[in-house]
């Protein structure tokens, strides 16, 4: 048989005092580390830049060859198993000249579209990709005074990134 216990409030727990004591707790801490150890938890963002660990996924890019033409070969893969529904590709034929190697590529995208509003950053259209085109880059500072620059079209994504992933 099990024995029931029943817990007694007092005058202290009524009025949540102990709560209170150990939130104090917390903050005396987080107050002596920065008083005398000097151990501050607030980063001076424009000047000091957090690390960030090699698994960051940031802003997207495609890369290209050394012939400054794109690696992808717009077979959807990316589009398709992206949860977001944020990549959009349209395909075409890829013209001769852009193949100084000799090496067939079919098709090439004609469009290629990412909207960063709607992307989760779950690296799947980085994973999926099976010529390594599409990649993130470790870059976080995405912000945009519109919408639509935070669209990212095919001229945007093939530049040259700082923090290639």
């Amino acid at each position: 048989m099990t024995k029931i216990v029943t817990y007694k409030e007092g005058r202290l727990d009524k009025y949540y005092i102990p709560a209170l004591l150990i939130g104090l707790k917390v903050t005396l801490k987080q107050f002596y580390k920065t008083l005398f150890l000097g151990q501050s938890t607030t980063i001076n963002y424009p000047e000091e830049k957090r690390e960030y660990s090699q698994r960051f996924r940031g802003e997207h890019f495609i890369s290209v060859d050394p012939a400054k033409t794109e690696n992808c070969t717009a077979c959807y893969l990316c589009q398709t198993v992206c949860p977001a529904d944020c990549i959009t590709i349209v395909a075409g034929e890829r013209p001769p000249e852009e193949n100084p190697y000799g090496v067939k590529k079919e098709k090439r995208p004609v469009s290629f579209d990412i909207d960063a509003l709607r992307c989760c950053f779950c690296g799947f259209c980085e994973e999926a990709c099976p010529k390594d085109a599409i990649k993130l880059s470790r870059n976080y500072e995405l912000a945009t005074l519109n919408r639509e620059t935070a669209v990212y079209d095919l001229d945007h994504l093939k530049r040259e990134v700082k923090g290639r992933g």
